[in-house]
């Protein structure tokens, strides 16, 4: 019997990609530009890394090679590109392995030279501003060392966000945005918003990538001030 043409994906893998993008809205309130955050936690596994995987097993299937930071460029940056019609001004996005900006930000790059990118590392451990590597607790970014993969030269500048205020953004986006995003999706975030709110930004586009959802992070010191009004709850017959 012919398979019958549906919206139904054959397998998970199928819906890895095409990733949501949507406004900022709560938070952006003294910013001059719009924010609109790439929304990765809604992958099959609520994580960028979705994407990475499904083409390290899919290149090892085929015994090639990985290409460091392709998968991004011809998915995650096309997909940026299309879903803001070719506006987008700027790409914000933390700095783990470097295969996001530096795939994403190649692809937009070569769409338009004009468009900014901008990476984000954790203040306690600013190697790629010349500091010196540090214990943080945004995990997930700051690995302490200049990734190979990451292409330095393709970045516009570096921001510096502490683990403080990454997770402190990470709980705005939750109960505002309504957006369970991971502590280095508040730290993109928090370097989002004080690029919108330069000046010469006003009325651009800014596009930051959420990389992971924050269900993972429930053991994490994200949720410690949940865990401890929970703990000291008085249960009442």
């Amino acid at each position: 019997m012919a398979e019958l043409e549906t919206g139904i994906a054959k397998n998970v893998t199928e819906l890895i990609g095409k990733t949501p993008l949507v406004y900022l809205n709560k938070v952006v309130t003294v910013c001059g530009a719009r924010v609109a955050a790439k929304l990765e936690c809604m992958e099959p596994c609520s994580s960028v890394k979705d994407r990475i995987g499904y083409s390290m097993i899919a290149d090892a299937e085929e015994k090639g090679l990985i290409t460091p930071g392709q998968i991004h460029y011809e998915t995650t940056g096309p997909e940026i590109w299309q879903g803001t019609a070719g506006k987008i001004d700027i790409l914000v996005s933390g700095i783990g392995t470097g295969g996001t900006i530096t795939g994403t930000g190649k692809y937009l790059k070569e769409k338009n030279p004009n468009i900014k990118l901008y990476g984000v590392e954790p203040t306690e451990s600013a190697v790629l501003s010349g500091g010196k590597p540090g214990p943080h607790k945004i995990q997930g970014i700051g690995a302490g060392f200049i990734p190979g993969v990451l292409e330095v030269d393709i970045l516009d500048e570096v921001l510096q966000v502490s683990s403080e205020e990454s997770i402190e953004m990470a709980k705005v986006l939750a109960l505002q945005e309504g957006l369970l995003v991971g502590i280095s999706s508040g730290a993109a975030a928090v370097a989002a918003l004080r690029v919108a709110q330069r000046p010469e930004n006003e009325g651009k586009l800014i596009v930051v990538v959420f990389p992971s959802f924050g269900e993972r992070y429930l053991s994490s010191v994200l949720f410690d001030s949940i865990k401890k009004e929970a703990e000291n709850m008085v249960f009442e017959p």
